[in-house]
């Protein structure tokens, strides 16, 4: 279990900061970075060993660190997060994959952020990871906490795969999993699968499809979760 397993920190700040740390590192992020700084020192959600190493990844980004300028931490993020299913940010790629049911659970996951009052900017996709932390930053801690606990299979693989990569970002999935009361703990990368596996249809998923649709009025909380063949699926999304 974590640090406060049952009385989670108000994380509102931590939330929104590592939102942006996983967002692309434009002029506009590396700007504000000390301002990222001050909100993870001042709200204190975090242990002192995944502070330091957000500290170093800030001070990375921000090219004081003198192994790294503005275009190389841009490449690196590219190289990182867009290229490659092992690290995506999206999190469906990791449920859903390209099956079918991945465009009725991002309806439902958007309508969900809806209901919280927030709209997605156009381009946006509603299971990317900084999208995703800011709605979680709206909720009380512990809905917040537990939010992140359905989730921390797929933060586990994805802080696995950036640590095989030996890159700073690892830290930010690393604080992740301890928000939601778990160990980052590294497990075995699949290797990518050949581009025409990959378009194959996966058997039967019991995902949110459109089950929470159909009860307008029933709002279910959402759960992502592994089923008994270990394939992750989602399921009761409200709407």
């Amino acid at each position: 279990m974590g640090l406060f397993a049952n009385n989670p920190p108000v994380a509102t700040k931590t939330l929104r900061v590592l939102a942006r740390l996983l967002s692309y590192p434009d002029p506009t992020l590396r700007r504000h970075l000390p301002e990222c700084r001050q909100a993870l020192r001042e709200e204190a959600a975090l242990s002192a060993t995944r502070l330091t190493e957000l500290e170093d990844l800030m001070t990375w980004m921000a090219g004081t660190g003198g192994n790294a300028d503005a275009l190389s931490v841009e490449e690196s993020y590219v190289d990182l997060f867009d290229r490659g299913r092992a690290t995506s940010l999206h999190l469906f790629e990791h449920v859903h994959g390209d099956s079918r049911d991945r465009g009725p659970a991002m309806i439902d996951l958007a309508q969900t952020f809806e209901k919280a009052g927030l709209f997605l900017a156009p381009g946006e996709m509603p299971d990317y990871l900084p999208v995703v932390l800011e709605y979680t930053s709206t909720q009380p801690p512990k809905e917040a906490k537990a939010f992140l606990a359905e989730m921390a299979h797929i933060f586990n693989a994805i802080f696995a795969a950036l640590e095989q990569r030996d890159t700073r970002y690892t830290s930010v999935l690393g604080a992740l999993l301890e928000l939601a009361g778990e160990r980052a703990k590294p497990v075995k990368v699949k290797p990518e699968e050949p581009i025409d596996e990959s378009w194959e249809e996966p058997v039967v998923f019991g995902g949110c499809s459109t089950k929470g649709q159909a009860n307008p009025n029933q709002p279910q909380p959402i759960h992502i979760v592994r089923n008994s063949t270990s394939k992750n699926v989602v399921t009761g999304v409200s709407v």
